[in-house]
């Protein structure tokens, strides 16, 4: 029963991140009001708000006005179930919680990051702490390995950055990749921090050569979402080191 509980939890909580992903960036609040159509605005009724089954039943449109809801709505509900099924499944109880509240903030940040090139720091730094309060409280890997973690994985990447433009003239990292990378190796320790680096840097050699073979080149100008690839690496070694 873990599994299932942990995926429906997991959908639950990604129909609020759905929610954050969509809003936050034009300024609408998550918390306050009522939930509703992002389009006409209709008050949307308890069966509306089931999350993966209303999308299914709706066949993704608003049944007050027709329009289309938010593709990523449904596709971050799934990525949240995803998560706490597996996490929940390999590790029920306390360290499984903690497994799970790093997947569902990574998928928030990969879809900000993917959408908007935007990594805030109101889910990064609390990110980085809960990292360090799962190390306080004796969840692998070693708090002292995950406070390494955070700087090493600050400090590498804030160097990087800092060289670029000294040498280019011009930023080539944003801001809260070195936060994020801090905040991943708060939770996986330092030692793993390599391979963050090595697969999210696969995962965008994937996406550059998808683009060539569909005729669309990058450019020297062209930017990738660097956070968003190391997330996508982050959570599946998380699993692999704690479970593997």
């Amino acid at each position: 029963m873990w599994p299932t509980g942990g995926a429906i939890l997991g959908s639950i909580f990604g129909s609020f991140i759905a929610a954050l992903v969509i809003r936050w960036p034009l300024g609408r609040s998550v918390i306050s009001g009522r939930s509703a159509c992002d389009i006409c605005g209709h008050g949307l009724g308890a069966v509306e708000l089931i999350p993966i089954i209303s999308a299914a039943l709706q066949r993704g449109k608003c049944r007050h006005c027709g329009s289309a809801i938010d593709r990523n709505h449904l596709a971050i509900e799934l990525a949240g179930a995803v998560v706490g099924g597996v996490v929940f499944g390999v590790s029920p109880g306390v360290a499984g919680l903690a497994g799970a509240i790093f997947g569902w903030v990574l998928i928030a940040l990969i879809a900000l990051d993917t959408v908007h090139y935007w990594l805030p720091d109101k889910l990064t730094l609390p990110l980085l702490v809960i990292g360090l309060v799962a190390g306080v409280a004796g969840i692998a890997p070693p708090l002292i390995d995950r406070v390494w973690g955070a700087v090493v994985g600050y400090l590498s990447l804030a160097a990087i950055a800092y060289a670029y433009k000294c040498l280019r003239g011009r930023d080539g990292l944003g801001g809260g990749d070195p936060k994020l990378l801090g905040a991943i190796g708060a939770w996986l320790g330092w030692q793993a921090l390599p391979m963050v680096l090595l697969g999210g840097s696969g995962v965008g050699l994937l996406y550059v050569l998808f683009r060539l073979l569909y005729g669309r080149p990058m450019t020297a100008t062209d930017r990738l979402p660097l956070g968003a690839l190391m997330a996508l690496a982050a959570f599946p070694l998380w699993i692999w080191h704690n479970y593997g």
